[in-house]
């Protein structure tokens, strides 16, 4: 009999996914409590709107590394310890974060604050356990988009608490009262979870420290896959150094240090995949890499655009429009709200109507929405702003859904390493995207995640292969399991 999803269940597997995504949930309170915060912050420390750019950049740019090292720890130690771990411990540095004093503690605090961002990944691995494939694009999508609403919740909530109290410090009461909601939820979520359903098989990747591919290509493309994550890095340390954030001698060795970081691991990535394809992969355990590169542009677009956008919306409105502080949080969270339907939606339509051609869809609408808000003006109404925000918004989510949807089904055991990258890649696009809205005003910021969505949308028609048939993994009995993927 056919197993009907009843999403308002807290049962079996509908009771981890109703878990999984508020712990998702809040690690997005605490992590994007920055955008709506900054109004306040920047008041209260008398911060330059070059520095609150570069506070928004540092709060993505940890997440970079953090989610490939989470993809692969995830693999290895299983969800629930590391889902709450990332809890507890984001929460403490939030806490701390909240009492800096100057604005070096503040952009160091930060930058290390953005590991909270990795708890994503995690979840993806754990619901892709629990779901069948023909229901993961939708559980993953209500995963996504019901978790990714904590950046509204706190864009809802925060600012109301901060401004509940006298003087300058109600932003750090704010932040400090939500990480310490995070803390706690992380001891209660370690336990009430499980990896598995009863009787299920963890798989875990033969080994650590790199993703293992299929063929010679797919281990060039791989290798060439991890250059955009230290270019991300590399640039935002070149930003430091051009507000003299940072000495050009420190700046330098930072450059250095990535430079050397990229050799090792690429030396490592090479000894761990050359013995297995020495020996020639077996068909069970090979996979196209474009899929995932292709999928990781996808994301640098969609989460990119997310997360850079809602981190400017409400500086946007304040200055472009001349809005209040209060009323300028509160319709830049309009814009993460609609999280709650529609990458959910976008999930359930690549469930039922196939991931490709609902990539195709949303990429089209991305491109269309952000190349029109890159023609805004300062006379517009506040309202169309508001309007093609959502437009672009939907889309953009709704590409997310379809994205994850089509993640789990490339290969089960590496599926949080696949995930850590994807996840990444979203980063990435945040970190590109703030970088250049610290560089050109808002219009040509739009413009530009329009021209990008374009590009991104032509590799999808192209390239991008439907998931079809299944997949097979090997139980440590010697046994097959068959898992379907369409």
């Amino acid at each position: 009999m056919q197993d009907k999803l009843t999403l308002f269940s807290f049962k079996g597997k509908y009771r981890i996914l109703h878990l999984t995504w508020f712990a998702f949930f809040m690690t997005f309170v605490v992590w994007l409590s920055l955008g709506p915060m900054m109004p306040f912050i920047r008041e209260a420390l008398s911060l330059t709107e070059q520095q609150a750019k570069v506070l928004l950049i540092l709060n993505v740019a940890m997440t970079i590394p953090a989610r490939i090292v989470v993809g692969m720890l995830v693999d290895k130690f299983g969800p629930k310890i590391m889902f709450s771990s990332i809890l507890i411990l984001g929460g403490l540095v939030s806490i701390a974060f909240s009492w800096m004093q100057t604005y070096e503690q503040l952009a160091l605090l930060r930058f290390l604050s953005g590991f909270i961002g990795a708890g994503f990944v995690v979840g993806i691995r754990l619901i892709s356990e629990w779901f069948p494939a023909k229901q993961t694009g939708v559980a993953q999508g209500i995963y996504g988009g019901w978790g990714n609403f904590g950046s509204a919740g706190a864009a809802m909530t925060l600012p109301f608490i901060a401004s509940s109290f006298a003087g300058v410090d109600g932003w750090r009461y704010a932040i400090t009262a939500a990480s310490v909601v995070a803390i706690a939820y992380g001891v209660f979520y370690y336990f009430n979870v499980t990896n598995t359903p009863k009787g299920s098989t963890y798989f875990k990747p033969k080994k650590s420290g790199a993703m293992e591919v299929s063929s010679y290509a797919d281990l060039a493309l791989y290798i060439a896959m991890n250059v955009p994550l230290y270019l991300a890095l590399s640039l935002m340390t070149w930003k430091l150094r051009d507000i003299e954030m940072i000495s050009a001698t420190l700046a330098l060795s930072v450059f250095a240090t990535l430079a050397a970081l990229f050799i090792v691991q690429t030396l490592r990535t090479w000894q761990l995949n050359a013995q297995h394809l020495k020996a020639s992969v077996p068909k069970q355990h090979q996979y196209k890499f474009k899929q995932v590169a292709i999928l990781n542009w996808a994301y640098f677009v969609t989460f990119g655009t997310e997360l850079a956008v809602v981190s400017i919306l409400a500086m946007f409105y304040v200055d472009w429009f001349g809005l209040d502080k209060i009323y300028a949080a509160l319709l830049a969270g309009v814009y993460p709200f609609i999280n709650l339907f529609a990458r959910p939606g976008g999930g359930y339509l690549s469930d039922k109507f196939g991931r490709k051609i609902i990539l195709i869809v949303t990429f089209s609408g991305v491109a269309l929405s952000f190349l029109a808000l890159g023609t805004v003006e300062k006379e517009w109404s506040i309202y169309s702003v508001i309007l093609l925000t959502i437009a672009g918004g939907i889309f953009s989510k709704a590409g997310s859904g379809a994205i994850f949807a089509m993640v789990p089904l490339i290969q089960r055991r590496l599926t949080g390493q696949i995930a850590g990258m994807t996840g990444a890649f979203g980063n990435v696009g945040a970190v590109m995207f703030l970088t250049a809205n610290s560089l050109v005003d808002y219009d040509q910021f739009f413009m530009l995640i329009g021209l990008v969505s374009g590009v991104v949308l032509t590799l999808i028609v192209v390239f991008l292969e439907e998931p079809k048939g299944h997949m097979t993994e090997i139980l440590d009995d010697g046994t097959v399991e068959v898992i379907k993927v369409n």
